[in-house]
């Protein structure tokens, strides 16, 4: 028997609506915010990410481990190349590393790693 249920992630940042608000439409989930805390649901209530306001956070400097990216999202999507636009026009940037083939790496507008997965 599970000690716990449901888990959900959070990611520190340094605006939490702003973040809630990238991934909110990326996964087309509802963002729900308040001052300093934001998190995002799907419609039917099963998961969810949150985001904590961080006054002197530090963003990760992926590839390199000198700020270390701790955690980060994976995302599956159909097609990566109709998919990269649209999260590079909701704020996501691409970096010049790009590590495999059937993923690509991003990241969010506080500067943590996702993929976007086909596999």
């Amino acid at each position: 028997m599970a000690i716990a249920m449901y888990p959900a992630f959070v990611l520190d940042c340094p605006d939490s609506t702003r973040l809630a608000q990238f991934y909110g439409e990326l996964l087309g989930w509802k963002v729900e915010s308040r001052e300093g805390w934001a998190e995002i649901r799907p419609e039917d209530g099963s998961n969810c990410i949150s985001f904590q306001q961080v006054s002197d956070f530090k963003p990760p400097t992926w590839p390199t481990q000198d700020v270390p990216q701790q955690l980060h999202l994976d995302v599956m999507v159909r097609d990566l190349d109709e998919a990269e636009p649209e999260v590079l026009a909701i704020g996501a940037t691409k970096p010049d590393h790009q590590p495999g083939t059937s993923f690509r790496v991003f990241l969010d507008p506080a500067g943590h790693p996702f993929c976007l997965c086909i596999d």
